[in-house]
């Protein structure tokens, strides 16, 4: 399961609303029978929104004789429940659990299968979601009733955590594996998709019936099914098939967007030292989703932010970390399984470390720092640094879905990789794999694995890294002894718990860097190294692999020199933040033009939005520089920066620029050219905004909405109503918030009925989607306020869009 930024802002938002967290024991799930085989034969009541299933369970008994078995079953209509064409009895009082009797008292390995006949009723499913998964009824229609006329009637499933046991019975649990075939049956004109291989397809009249088989066995919340009008894109990974299931606008774009998996797959099963272990693999997207991905076994469904059109790829494919993500699940979570929600970093943590080991693969060392420094930032501002990796005491299962599972799990295994290095680190997991395939299996065999491999013991590690919580919060101080040449590093830990870690530390003489590993085993260390001649820098963390926090006093000058000698990308960010702030002096202000030139591009765009232009060391050659990167840096997201910071000068002469961007492929430099131009020929950048096809108007949706509002253009407030909302919550930075802000009073104070219905219905949207986090009382209140600036005025509309508004209301509530 990956997350998108929409799921970022829940983090967040549920940080404030629900600080506390109960500290109930978790176990993990008593297996008093194992699952064999699960047969599904199901179709579909568009109207009702339900699903008829017929279910063949095959069990056997763990290890006790049994003559009952208890199958979860969530809000269904059970109308039939035999065994060899002859009743059980049954009971199912409260909706949850099917208990049923066998006809028999049953010995261990002694298999039986179990037929209920069911309804399955996703509209009356009553159970939390989390800020990963924002709802949990397992199936889900999509416009069932086609009454949308811009969105595709689509049916989709969502299994994780506990929610396949909304659309079949099951022992809905992570510790149980079972193989699977599903007969789907469809109106003809719908595509299917499910785990495994398609056996057969059979017509009957307007409907079809699909036969999926999957022989391997895997974890009931990984079962799929995908049901629309879709377009099949096929690519292949050595003799597996790879496609990509999308809707047909975006048929001529899925290998741009999908294309690297084939090259992902290879390179995990390179580096794992196991080959993908399933027999295909497919991806979909599916709209209204619930979470960012899910990594469905064999059939990976996305939300519809997967889909991009050209001028946003050649920015960057925001869904290319999910694609590695969900893949390396099918090693990671899929064939070895967490046992229990507690042990969720076996699953989440490992793919998350995917997306950095891809990114240094792929675009190298630089790029898989900059994507560790902002999973790392992301925990360290969150909210839920005082929980454990490994967490059996906690209230909801849904709470394990956070920064602490993904995010710092991710760079927990990466520290783990420095400290054994990588032929242990990447030999150990082969071994865990090849040890657990197909088993589910807990935090402390991953551990043995390392330690039977290596000879190292790993309590340590583990103790405080997997089973506590926190990170190092660390003071720095240095000595430096001028007569016998040398400098000791002084290391005091803050926080309460006392945390081991080794720790590499970079002395600077000049040009030449000398780097020294070291030890902290307490709570305060120090360590005194030699020099030639007096360090110009000292840096602490210097591989950036110690998920910490540090305090150090240092001078600018310091940080002027690390910002152009400091190896780690985090590291010459810190700097830049710090000199950027200090350029009325000239040494600051001639390294913030240098980061300019930085290799990492996101320190080029920092540069870029703050570099002083009218600063008195400023000159023309500065000008120029930024109007090259306008023209030719090799990142396109870097050009569109250099245009923003070239707009701010609203210099006519630079028109040329603006004008040239607009000719760019690249959606983000359009974008920035359009409202650079703005501020220096008004009337030629509204007209180029009114000609844009309306598919990029909806991409460009914040450029455009910043020029409208300005321009206080009362024709284009429905378009800033339809996209305003979206755009705060795809982006969520600070510019953003404030546009929602000035939309959203300028709507709220308009005459507009139509604008004022767009935002409605979108905040409806938004309300449904993160009901589960309070977010549609966080809508409602938006409303109420709308109502209010309503009311101020007497205008014609003032009582239609009062009751526009009330309306909304209503169906929210």
């Amino acid at each position: 399961m990956k997350y998108n930024k929409l799921v970022i802002f829940c983090f967040v938002l549920m940080s404030f609303l629900s600080e506390a967290q109960s500290k109930v024991y978790q176990s993990e799930r008593e297996k008093i029978h194992d699952l064999v085989h699960t047969k599904l034969n199901v179709d579909f009541n568009f109207e009702n929104k339900t699903m008829n299933g017929e279910a063949w369970i095959t069990a056997k008994p763990h290890f006790y004789s049994t003559n009952t078995i208890t199958l979860d079953a969530k809000a269904m209509l059970i109308h039939e429940v035999s065994m060899n064409n002859s009743a059980l009895k049954y009971t199912y009082e409260d909706g949850l659990n099917l208990s049923i009797s066998l006809p028999k008292t049953y010995q261990r390995n002694e298999e039986f299968t179990i037929y209920i006949k069911y309804t399955a009723q996703p509209e009356k499913v009553y159970q939390k979601g989390s800020a990963a998964i924002t709802s949990a009824k397992g199936l889900y229609f999509i416009n069932a009733d086609g009454s949308e006329k811009n969105k595709p009637t689509q049916i989709w499933t969502q299994g994780e955590t506990e929610a396949s046991s909304c659309w079949f019975p099951t022992i809905d649990a992570p510790n149980q594996k079972t193989s699977q075939e599903i007969f789907i049956t469809v109106p003809d004109k719908f595509v299917t998709l499910s785990n495994g291989a398609l056996i057969s397809q059979t017509k009957k009249g307007n409907n079809r019936t699909d036969y999926w088989k999957f022989d391997q066995k895997h974890a009931p919340y990984l079962f799929f099914m995908g049901i629309g009008e879709y377009e099949i894109i096929k690519d292949s990974y050595k003799n597996i098939s790879v496609n990509y299931y999308v809707e047909k606008e975006f048929a001529p774009y899925a290998k741009d967007i999908f294309g690297l998996t084939p090259e992902m797959m290879g390179f995990f099963s390179d580096k794992l030292g196991v080959e993908y272990p399933w027999n295909k693999y497919s991806q979909i997207v599916g709209r209204d989703y619930v979470s960012g991905a899910m990594e469905n076994t064999t059939a990976v469904m996305h939300g519809e932010q997967a889909y991009q059109k050209p001028g946003q790829l050649i920015d960057e494919n925001v869904q290319e970390n999910t694609i590695a993500h969900e893949l390396f699940h099918h090693w990671f979570g899929n064939l070895v399984t967490a046992e229990s929600w507690s042990n969720l970093t076996l699953n989440e943590s490992f793919a998350n470390y995917s997306e950095y080991l891809w990114r240094e693969y792929k675009y190298g060392k630089v790029n898989a720092e900059m994507h560790l420094f902002e999973d790392v930032d992301a925990y360290l501002n969150g909210q839920s640094k005082e929980k454990e990796l490994v967490r059996y005491n906690y209230e909801d299962k849904e709470d394990m879905f956070d920064l602490v599972s993904y995010n710092k799990g991710g760079a927990i295994l990466h520290m783990l990789r420095i400290y054994l290095g990588d032929e242990a680190f990447f030999l150990g997991l082969k071994q865990y794999l090849n040890t657990y395939k197909f088993q589910a299996a807990e935090v402390d065999q991953l551990r043995l694995i390392f330690e039977n491999l290596t000879g190292k013991d790993l309590n340590w590690f583990f103790n405080q890294w997997y089973f506590g919580a926190g990170h190092p919060n660390i003071e720095i101080s240095y000595d430096y002894n001028t007569l016998r040449k040398t400098v000791t590093v002084n290391v005091v830990q803050l926080q309460n718990e006392i945390f081991k870690f080794p720790f590499a530390i970079d002395v600077f003489e000049g040009s030449k860097r000398t780097r020294h590993s070291v030890f902290v085993d307490a709570k305060d260390a120090s360590f005194t190294f030699p020099y030639t001649k007096q360090p110009n820098l000292i840096q602490v963390n210097a591989d950036g692999s110690l998920v910490c926090e540090i305090n150090e006093n240092k001078v600018l000058s310091d940080y002027i020199f690390q910002l152009k000698n400091a190896d780690n990308y985090a590291h010459r960010r810190e700097a830049f933040l710090i000199v950027a702030k200090k350029q009325d002096d000239k040494e600051a202000f001639n390294a913030v033009v240098q980061a300019l030139d930085d290799k990492s591009y996101k320190i080029r765009v920092l540069a870029l939005q703050q570099i002083d232009l009218i600063n008195k060391f400023s000159k023309k050659d500065v000008i120029q520089k930024i109007m090259n990167m306008a023209n030719n840096d090799v990142k396109t997201l870097v050009q569109a920066e250099a245009i923003n910071t070239l707009g701010k000068l609203t210099d006519p002469e630079l028109k040329p620029i603006f004008e040239k961007g607009l000719q760019s492929k690249s959606y983000s430099v359009l974008g920035k050219s359009l409202v650079s131009l703005y501020y220096v020929d008004k009337p030629a950048a509204i007209a180029k905004s009114k000609q844009l096809p309306d598919e990029v108007r909806k991409i460009l949706a914040t450029p455009l909405t910043r020029i409208f509002i300005e321009e206080n253009d009362e024709s284009e407030l429905p378009f800033i109503a339809k996209s305003v909302l979206s755009g705060m919550f795809l982006t969520g930075d600070d510019t953003t918030k404030v546009l929602f802000q000035k939309a959203f009073k300028q709507i709220s104070e308009s005459n507009n009925s139509k604008a004022i219905q767009n935002l409605v219905d979108d905040m409806i949207e938004k309300g449904k989607q993160f009901k589960g986090f309070n977010f549609d009382k966080v809508v409602i209140n938006l409303m109420r306020d709308m109502i209010k600036e309503q009311q101020k005025v007497n205008k014609s509309n003032r009582d239609r869009n009062i009751e526009i508004i009330k309306t909304a209301m209503a169906r929210l509530l």
